[in-house]
C-alpha cells in the first residue's frame, strides 16, 4: 500500500533525511587509499548517533553494518571489512540511512578513492546525472514509468546499462514501503504519483552488462561481467510541483 505522507510526518521525514544527508558528507571527507570499509561503517554509525538517530542498515534483515561499502564491481549491499583496505583508483558507493521518531531517510553516492581514472569518473557523473534526469519526471499526476524511463535512456544513451534486478522503493515508517522504483521502464506505465509520496529513487549502472550476481556472504551485489558499477540515491517527496530532494 502506497502511503501519502502528512505535513507532520514529512517534516519528521525531513530530520532523518538531513541527517543522513550530512552523513554521507562527513563520510567523504574521511575517503582516502589506506581506509578501510570497516573504520568508514564506525565513522557513519558514530556520527549518525551523535544526532540523536539509528543507522537504519544495522541488523536490517541481519545486515551487519551501518552502510553498505560497495567497491568497484560491487553494485550494492557490501559489508563493511577491516580486511577491505581502499586503494589509489578505486571507487566506493555508500548507501546508508537514518532512522529518528520513526521515519526513514535513505541516500546513495558513489565516490573517487585519490586519482581515478577517467571513465570510472564519467561513470559516476552519468550514474547522478541520470538520478537528476529521472526526477524532472517525479511531479503530482506523473506516471512512475515516466521517471523509470528517463533515467534508463540517460543511461543507455551514454553506453551504460541500468541494473534490473534491484530497485528503489517507498520509505517513510518503513526502510522499504510501497512502490518499488525501477530504474528502467516505459513512459506512460506504472502508478500515479501524488503529492505527499516519498521515494527512494536510486539509479545503479554498470559500465557493462546489466546482469549481476550475488556473492556467497548472501549480501554483496556484483556486476555478472566484472565491470565497474556506481550507485547514486536520494529519498524524494513529490510535490504539487517539482519535487523536494530531502537527502541533499
Amino acid at each position: 500500500m502506497i502511503t501519502i505522507k502528512s505535513k507532520s510526518e514529512i517534516e519528521r521525514m525531513r530530520v532523518a533525511c538531513k541527517i543522513t544527508g550530512d552523513a554521507l558528507k562527513h563520510i567523504e571527507k574521511h575517503i582516502k587509499p589506506g581506509i578501510t570499509t570497516a573504520q568508514l561503517d564506525k565513522i557513519a554509525y558514530d556520527f549518525i548517533i551523535s544526532k540523536g538517530a539509528k543507522p537504519n542498515f544495522l541488523n536490517y534483515g541481519g545486515f551487519p553494518g551501518s552502510i553498505c561499502a560497495s567497491v568497484n564491481d560491487e553494485v550494492v549491499h557490501g559489508i563493511p571489512s577491516k580486511k577491505r583496505v581502499l586503494k589509489e583508483g578505486d571507487i566506493i558507493s555508500i548507501d546508508m540511512g537514518a532512522v529518528i521518531d520513526g521515519y526513514n531517510g535513505d541516500a546513495a553516492r558513489t565516490y573517487p578513492v585519490g586519482k581515478i581514472s577517467d571513465e570510472a569518473a564519467r561513470l559516476i557523473e552519468v550514474t547522478k546525472q541520470s538520478f537528476f534526469e529521472g526526477i524532472k519526471h517525479a511531479t503530482h499526476g506523473a506516471k512512475l514509468g515516466d521517471l523509470s524511463f528517463a533515467i534508463q535512456k540517460c543511461v543507455e544513451d551514454n553506453g551504460y546499462s541500468v541494473v534490473r534486478d534491484l530497485v528503489g522503493h517507498g520509505i517513510g515508517r518503513k526502510l522499504h514501503e510501497d512502490p518499488s522504483v525501477p530504474n528502467f521502464g516505459r513512459a506512460g506505465h506504472g502508478v500515479k504519483l501524488a503529492a505527499g509520496m516519498t521515494l527512494a529513487v536510486e539509479p545503479m549502472v554498470n559500465e557493462g552488462g546489466y546482469e549481476v550476481l550475488s556473492l556467497e556472504d548472501d549480501w554483496t551485489v556484483v556486476t555478472a561481467d566484472g565491470s565497474l558499477a556506481a550507485h547514486y540515491e536520494n529519498t524524494i517527496l513529490i510535490t504539487k510541483g517539482e519535487c523536494e530532494i530531502l537527502t541533499l
